[in-house]
């Protein structure tokens, strides 16, 4: 499958370096903001096709499928742009700025019969699938604790007065945004639809959360979930039942899985896996792009609503609003609901 990527930052070099262990996977094209940029970064990679320009990179007809990995505010516009001229889409998460966004995107990809998925790529990784067919062991589930604080290297400009893109809000960046759906998105591929959504966080002077936490309310359990971009944790995930906890080293990897028993038993019931955990989820786009299929059955599209959904409802109490949620001046040609067109300069978009 020949894909063009757009954006040409450190995740697209870690999908790249993953295509590259995947049979099928073909780098044809690099879109990049500056010509210099896209030319360094084609040649790096043996890419024989650079544009500036995403709509000309899409039209080229040099690629059947595009990895988007701008920044998340302009996940929406690009996918659709690409979906509509025929393109699969794999998206890195979050899937877009908002739960409007998103519906646009499932429209678009259904008008245009297209494959849209998000790009999370732990629950795609061989260990989730053990922490799926191990949870009858634990008996009845009560609790699934997460947490993923890294401190940014970028948040030290930050706090020097630079305002770079992981903490402004035009980009629909933030904490949750950017790393706490790792603790998210496997909650609702696991547990479905919670309830009630709690959420609390710390909201910096540009906008954004800089941490927060989540609580998830189910009818016989709940979940909480913890983020920060302004502190690191090193506590593991785990699943909590009546019977025995599973304990995941690092909600963002799952490199490692226990199960510790009542008893005093542990059964490590950890799966040998790639340490380039994106060869899985390009291997799954590519394996369902090819059999026809337009959607993951794990990273599905009800998933990437219900996560988004849920998002919007924590921001939503955190108080942090994107300028992306604001607009609604024009009808979207995808689903006829209101959305104003971006005002952000094209050289900023990838």
């Amino acid at each position: 499958m020949r894909f063009g990527v757009i954006g040409t930052n450190w995740i697209t070099e870690e999908l790249i370096q993953a295509g590259h262990t995947v049979e099928g996977f073909s780098l044809q094209a690099v879109c990049s903001r500056t010509l210099e940029r896209a030319k360094e970064f084609a040649a790096k990679f043996a890419a024989p096709f650079f544009y500036t320009n995403p709509a000309e990179m899409a039209a080229s007809g040099q690629i059947d499928a595009v990895y988007i990995a701008s920044p998340n505010c302009f996940h929406a516009e690009q996918a659709i742009l690409c979906m509509s001229l025929g393109l699969h889409v794999l998206c890195e998460k979050p899937l877009a700025s908002n739960a409007d966004e998103v519906e646009a995107m499932l429209a678009a990809a259904k008008k245009h019969d297209v494959l849209l998925m998000e790009a999370v790529k732990s629950t795609l990784v061989p260990n989730f699938f053990t922490i799926q067919d191990h949870l009858p062991k634990l008996g009845k589930i009560r609790r699934f604790i997460a947490s993923n604080c890294q401190y940014s290297s970028r948040y030290d400009a930050y706090r020097a007065g630079e305002v770079l893109r992981a903490f402004d809000p035009a980009y629909s960046s933030g904490a949750l945004m950017d790393i706490g759906i790792y603790c998210l998105y496997p909650a609702i591929v696991l547990f479905g639809k919670p309830e009630q959504v709690k959420a609390e966080g710390v909201v910096l002077a540009s906008g954004v959360d800089g941490e927060g936490s989540i609580l998830l309310k189910y009818e016989e359990m709940d979940a909480i979930l913890s983020f920060s971009k302004i502190t690191t944790s090193y506590q593991p995930a785990e699943i909590q039942g009546e019977d025995a906890t599973m304990v995941i080293d690092k909600i963002n990897h799952l490199t490692r899985i226990e199960i510790r028993y009542r008893d005093g038993r542990i059964e490590d019931v950890t799966r040998p896996q790639t340490p380039k955990a994106m060869h899985y989820e390009i291997r799954e786009f590519i394996r369902l792009a090819s059999a026809g299929a337009r959607e993951s059955a794990t990273n599905s599209h009800a998933a990437s609503r219900l996560t988004m959904e849920v998002m919007d409802e924590a921001r939503r109490q955190i108080g942090v609003v994107f300028p992306a949620d604001l607009r609604r001046g024009s009808k979207h040609p995808e689903t006829g609901k209101n959305e104003q067109n971006r005002e952000a300069k094209r050289d900023e978009n990838v």
